[in-house]
């Protein structure tokens, strides 16, 4: 074998030649707005359980829209389920009396786990503003969360900037004002660099804050979806992204093969820098999030 040929192998070991299932995940799921999607939800949530993930969440709409559905789905995963499910909830359309009894009747219910979220305005495109008598920010809604019984709580982190952040040092100072009121770990939007991720794990270490900074890993198969869903929070589609879905518009299987290697990819560079515990945006959908878990070497 000449010099080239074993340089060429040693940039581009397998990525998951060295994974030992040293790993936890956690997947998350919107609430079903149909019979049908419902039963899609529980097929998925059935699928992923034998991997023990360490909680499911339930995300809630913008503006509060899906409250009724969200808590309805984390109940079911209670009575259900041995899942630990983590609620989001968000400071948007509610006071701080209607959260602070929200928060109640999950811990009454068997929840132990929140996921704080300021929350996205109900019609988009308008400005954020906080309820008169809500939570200003997400910061204030971990505080009052502590305050109202022990919850494990997860906050949001924003590798590539909130796209309401005027600059990454006040983005990361936000972070950082969670963190302060009680937060537990944060997870962090999708991105498709594991070199933001990393610069953004090295700035908040180099500011003394050592919590866990969970990837938020969303495997795309529609790439037009995607880039709806990137404009709301601030997160780039590489160029070559487009490039590699181009022409799969009607191949339905070819598009799951090639969003299962392009995240699977990601994860794998992710692990190789030391990362063990990854989140997956499933949008209800198991196959792409329990292949990659496979290739990591997470298994039921």
């Amino acid at each position: 074998m000449n010099l080239n040929a074993e340089i060429a192998l040693a940039e581009h070991a397998p990525l998951f030649a060295r994974t030992r299932g040293d790993i936890g995940v956690s997947f998350e799921f919107f609430p079903p707005k149909s019979d049908a999607m419902a039963e899609t939800l529980w097929n998925s949530i059935e699928t992923l359980a034998p991997l023990r993930p360490r909680f499911v969440s339930v995300t809630y709409g913008a503006g509060g829209t899906t409250r009724e559905r969200t808590h309805a789905t984390v109940a079911r995963l209670v009575r259900e389920t041995d899942l630990a499910p983590a609620a989001h909830l968000t400071c948007v359309g509610a006071s701080r009396a209607e959260i602070n009894q929200i928060a109640r009747d999950y811990w009454k219910a068997g929840v132990r786990h929140i996921v704080a979220l300021r929350g996205d305005p109900s019609v988009p495109g308008e400005p954020y503003a906080a309820h008169p008598e809500g939570y200003a920010n997400a910061a204030e809604l971990v505080a009052g969360l502590k305050a109202i019984a022990p919850f494990e709580i997860s906050v949001a982190a924003y590798p590539e900037v909130h796209p309401d952040s005027d600059c990454p040092d006040s983005d990361l100072d936000n972070l950082l004002r969670k963190i302060d009121a009680g937060a537990d770990r944060a997870i962090t939007q999708f991105f498709f660099s594991a070199e933001n991720y990393f610069r953004f794990r090295d700035k908040v270490a180099a500011r003394g804050v050592a919590i866990e900074i969970v990837p938020g890993i969303l495997p795309v198969s529609n790439v037009a979806q995607t880039r709806r869903f990137a404009g709301q929070c601030g997160a780039a589609i590489p160029d070559w992204m487009d490039r590699i879905f181009e022409g799969l518009d009607d191949l339905p299987a070819a598009r799951q093969l090639v969003a299962a290697t392009i995240a699977g990819e990601l994860c794998g560079q992710l692990y190789a820098g030391g990362v063990r515990n990854f989140h997956f945006y499933t949008l209800n959908r198991a196959e792409l999030a329990f292949a990659i878990c496979h290739m990591l070497g997470v298994r039921g």
